[in-house]
């Protein structure tokens, strides 16, 4: 399935020394990452084994689904000072919010959990994009916010579109790469589509996406198509983002 697989390094040989992780779902019981507090402290763990330095925990405001607030991330984090301050992994909370009907509304009227300064991690639905998709994203910078798009590889509906990656730089949204797809975890197409965005530069950050024991291990899977000193020179730049 994946001819290219065979010379390439594993995904945690090419972490740079002191990774700073922007995406991650290691804060226990809010949302579809770690359950509880022993899920926790094994991220934790296994991040800081893998070198990573700083963590941003970004749970997910979905409505309907994750109804997390600006305020219950806050509770939830400072609720797990003992258990997120045992290693040396430097952790910060953010959120990872869905780009739905209720979004505009919700950060029209009050503040945004940032990765930093004005920086906001965003999403849509894996089925389709919103409908006012580049209103959103408008209406979004006019409120002051750089919009960060989380793993563009895995939206399927632009694998076959992929001009559109062009469009959504053009109108200010920067593109997050998914560690994950570059080793083919969520498919092949997903993995073709992280390489040609790789390869033309249009990647501005990286992340793990943490949310479970399997996606650790698969930091031990070989890369696929990318070139690996062009997966850590994009790494890099989430120097960005230290504290």
């Amino acid at each position: 399935m994946f001819p290219f697989r065979k010379n390439k390094p594993t995904l945690s040989q090419v972490i740079p020394p002191k990774y700073i992780d922007i995406h991650s779902h290691l804060l226990p019981g809010i949302d579809d990452g770690a359950k509880n507090s022993a899920d926790t402290i094994y991220i934790i763990e296994k991040m800081s084994e893998l070198g990573f330095e700083e963590a941003i925990a970004t749970p997910h405001i979905i409505q309907g689904i994750w109804e997390n607030t600006f305020e219950s991330i806050q509770k939830t984090f400072d609720n797990n000072q003992n258990i997120l301050n045992q290693g040396d992994l430097q952790i910060s909370a953010a959120a990872e919010y869905m780009m739905d009907s209720q979004f505009v509304t919700l950060f029209q009227k009050e503040k945004l959990r940032t990765l930093k300064e004005n920086y906001v991690l965003v999403e849509m639905s894996y089925l389709n994009p919103p409908i006012q998709l580049y209103d959103i994203l408008f209406e979004l910078q006019i409120a002051g916010y750089i919009p960060v798009l989380a793993h563009p590889e895995r939206y399927i509906f632009y694998h076959k579109a992929l001009e559109e990656f062009k469009k959504l730089l053009n109108a200010g949204c920067l593109l997050q790469l998914n560690l994950l797809s570059l080793t083919g975890y969520y498919g092949n197409e997903v993995a073709k589509t992280a390489d040609y965005l790789l390869k033309n530069g249009m990647y501005s950050f990286s992340g793990s996406d943490i949310h479970h024991e399997n996606h650790i291990k698969s930091f031990n899977s070989k890369l696929v198509f990318s070139d690996p000193s062009a997966v850590t020179t994009l790494l890099e730049k989430n120097i960005f983002f230290q504290k």
